[in-house]
């Protein structure tokens, strides 16, 4: 009766750390830095690295981006709580924008899936963008890919980075 009891409260224990890992979310913290090799879409030679802290729900982010044009960096923020939030975007020329943007978990917990809606003044008038992107880690945590679909007046663009944790 004894070792039926022991058998069953392990069996329990084990189902329940089953079942917390299974539920366990991915955690995106640390230095990123794009694997040129393995991403589509790129603009002629630039380099890219990015460092994130994510607690929670909440993402920072901070990309270096560099160019022929020199060093940007650029910082964000995601919650991932799937709720609109405005923010404010900012244009490749410096340009600052408005827009609302969602954030929320993939269905699985290994990634992140973002849409959003800027708005920016042009000289005929406003333009308006559309992006969604899709934050995917791979089940060792070292490889983050991330897919950029986005559409504006210069028509559809998809891009596709891979970074590798540093």
């Amino acid at each position: 009766m004894r070792n039926m009891k022991n058998i069953i409260a392990m069996s329990a224990l084990v189902m329940a750390l089953c079942a917390t890992a299974a539920s366990a979310k991915a955690d995106f913290s640390g230095t990123w830095i794009l694997d040129k090799n393995n991403s589509e879409g790129l603009p002629p030679g630039m380099d890219q690295s990015m460092t994130v802290v994510h607690t929670g729900d909440k993402l920072l982010l901070e990309t270096k981006l560099i160019t022929s044009e020199g060093e940007r960096v650029v910082s964000d923020m995601y919650m991932l709580d799937g709720k609109e939030a405005e923010f404010t975007p900012k244009a490749p020329n410096g340009q600052a924008g408005k827009g609302k943007r969602t954030a929320k978990w993939a269905a699985d917990g290994n990634g992140i899936e973002v849409n959003e809606t800027s708005t920016f003044d042009g000289p005929e008038g406003a333009v308006n963008v559309q992006m969604t992107r899709k934050w995917i880690l791979s089940a060792d945590g070292k490889t983050l890919k991330i897919e950029i679909a986005a559409e504006s007046p210069n028509g559809k663009q998809l891009i596709k980075r891979t970074f590798i944790k540093k």
